[in-house]
């Protein structure tokens, strides 16, 4: 059942999600080589706690063991910070945190360069984070989760890249996973009606190669199948009157650079 949210709901979780923006901000900032994801995982897990009633969403939801995944290179989601994994030059590494505010969850994902990266994985980054920002500026109240996934789907496949299919966005708020799902692909006008008080997380995975995944034996980590690198970037965002609310941006960050 879909969970519309009223203007204060949306409110507290545009709170929580300021302070996730600020969460995203400083591991972005603090991703160099030569540090591990467990190193990445505490500076997440101090920052939120440090903020009064917020929690890290992820920690022990579903039964997973850290406050956020960190998925290198050729893994697309919910890799597990470990102390031996260590950040390399060239690396890419995806970081998929979420907030916990008052009952309410927002989620958010980037992924880093590690130092200089490769000119491919460099297109990769951009193209998703265009991805993203298309997505968002379909999520208006005349159009349907099908204009998002299409949205997404364009700019990706223009790109020559290819969409995860197994995997998608979601609605969120007082559940972590709410419905619907918001595909990374699809037809314009098909699917659920984006009503006003909707609030979804939009998350474009995108693969240099195919879009066949696999997971790890522990039962966590995605990849892809052909070995090929995977950038993922995400918002939560409200459905309103007057267009797409992101309620996990900087203050400070503009409309068209939604996808960081």
């Amino acid at each position: 059942m879909i969970q519309l949210k009223s203007p204060r709901e949306i409110e507290i979780m545009a709170r929580g999600g300021a302070i996730l923006a600020e969460t995203v901000r400083l591991l972005e900032q603090s991703v160099r080589a030569g540090m591990s994801t467990t190193d990445l995982d505490l500076i997440a897990d101090e920052f939120i706690r440090g903020h009064e009633g917020a929690l890290p969403a992820f920690k022990g939801l579903y039964r997973f063991p850290a406050s956020i995944c960190t998925s290198i290179n050729q893994e697309i989601v919910h890799g597990i910070p470990s102390r031996k994994r260590v950040l390399a030059e060239g690396d890419i590494v995806s970081i998929d945190i979420g907030v916990k505010l008052d009952g309410y969850y927002t989620d958010s994902a980037t992924t880093v360069a590690v130092g200089k990266v490769d000119a491919e994985s460099e297109r990769l980054l951009e193209v998703t984070r265009a991805s993203l920002a298309a997505g968002i500026a379909a999520a208006t109240p005349e159009n349907h989760v099908g204009d998002i996934g299409a949205a997404v789907q364009a700019v990706v496949e223009e790109a020559g890249f290819s969409v995860v299919r197994d995997l998608v966005g979601h609605g969120i708020g007082v559940g972590f996973h709410e419905e619907p799902q918001v595909p990374n692909y699809g037809k314009p006008k098909r699917g659920v009606r984006l009503t006003p008080g909707l609030t979804i997380a939009i998350e474009p995975m995108v693969n240099i190669g195919g879009p066949e995944t696999r997971t790890m034996p522990d039962r966590w980590t995605v990849v892809t199948v052909d070995g090929t690198r995977s950038a993922h970037f995400e918002h939560t965002i409200a459905i309103t009157d007057q267009g797409p609310r992101v309620l996990t941006a900087l203050a400070s960050e503009p409309v068209g650079a939604a996808g960081r």
